[in-house]
């Protein structure tokens, strides 16, 4: 049996075919040697010449014999037509248990659960034969469907993410200017609210350029620059007090020096730690700036309730809820953390008894950084 599963359709066919047929004569053969063995001890009759020329007559059949004798005739002649077609019959019937049976109802069962939209299924192989490489074949398309709707499915959620933190990380810098509009209205802005709005004004032309010509928040460009630790001290001492103007703030940098670094994604970052440090410190911010070996760490500490223990062990994950806030998504925490891998540096939580919630980003200083995105 397994031998006519692997065999080929055709030659499956065949040997079923002629198997029967020939099953079919034998039982046509046995039919004719019995009827004809029965048929030999009912009387003939007639006359019977002997050896010497007499004649003796024979007995004659009785009605009731005659009738079996024709009964017999009939089935011979009937077994000649249906053993064979029953033979064939049964060919057929074979062949479709044996070949065709299993296949179909596989492939049935496959075609239906697509139309469905489930592709989380295996398709049986149980033959070598032209059916089974079919169905290894439909299998093989199920599978690489399946890769395809994963692949449509993962850039849907790229897109959802990209599109979430593209918003999220305008917030900030239009915060920022709306706080420096409101320093010109009332007539007291200097040199450096001027300044700051136009930076920040093509800061955010830079960023919606930037964000529509990528597919992956991991593409963003990195463009490295030179910045003075007193620039960052100023820009990071401004953004604080209008994120967080009503809270007793610290900011401390370096005095003196120079690094190398892409100034708006620092700044992107900064905002980002700081603004989610608003929303939970109770009473002050603390925002640490500082150089070790071969990277600049920015660390943001919030005097609040600190992070969950499930943010601080898995990391921030985009569409993330932290605790019951409807309008904070984790797209801040989940987009910072990639421009510091960007950057070939770290996002680090962690709680500090006494302290609260302290966030660290870290960004690696050279002249030139190689994304692997």
């Amino acid at each position: 049996m397994e031998r006519l599963k692997n065999m080929e359709l055709k030659k499956t066919f065949l040997v079923l075919s002629a198997s029967c047929v020939l099953l079919a004569l034998l039982l046509v053969g046995l039919v004719f040697m019995v009827c004809n063995s029965i048929s030999s001890t009912f009387p003939t009759g007639g006359i019977e010449i002997l050896a010497d020329g007499s004649a003796i007559k024979l007995e004659t059949p009785t009605v009731s014999q005659q009738s079996i004798l024709s009964m017999f005739g009939i089935i011979q002649i009937v077994s000649c037509i249906v053993l064979p077609m029953g033979g064939l019959a049964l060919s057929g019937i074979l062949y479709y248990h044996i070949k065709l049976k299993h296949p179909i109802a596989a492939l049935h069962n496959g075609i239906t659960r697509i139309q469905n939209h489930d592709l989380d299924f295996f398709m049986p192989v149980r033959s070598d034969d032209e059916l089974g490489q079919l169905c290894a074949a439909f299998d093989t398309m199920r599978e690489e469907l399946l890769k395809s709707n994963q692949e449509l499915w993962r850039q849907a959620e790229e897109r959802k993410r990209l599109n979430a933190a593209f918003s999220h990380d305008l917030r900030n810098p239009i915060t920022v200017l709306k706080g420096t509009v409101k320093i010109l209205r009332r007539g007291t802005a200097d040199e450096l609210a001027i300044d700051r709005l136009e930076s920040y004004t093509l800061r955010i032309e830079q960023y919606v350029e930037a964000m529509s010509s990528i597919q992956r928040l991991e593409q963003m460009p990195v463009r490295i620059n030179e910045c003075s630790y007193s620039l960052l001290h100023s820009e990071l001492e401004e953004t604080a007090k209008i994120l967080a103007g009503a809270l007793d703030l610290s900011v401390s940098t370096p005095d003196n020096g120079t690094i190398q670094l892409d100034h708006g994604l620092f700044l992107t970052v900064a905002e980002n730690l700081i603004g989610n440090a608003t929303r939970f410190a109770k009473s002050k911010i603390t925002i640490r700036l500082e150089q070790k070996k071969n990277f600049l760490l920015l660390s943001v500490t919030d005097d609040g309730p600190g992070y969950p223990v499930e943010l601080i062990q898995n990391g921030p994950k985009p569409f993330g809820k932290m605790k019951e806030d409807s309008a904070h998504f984790g797209m801040g925490l989940y987009s910072s953390q990639t421009l510091c891998l960007k950057h070939g540096g770290t996002l680090t939580l962690e709680n500090r008894k006494g302290y609260g919630a302290t966030a660290t980003a870290s960004f690696q200083n050279k002249t030139e950084i190689l994304s692997n995105f």
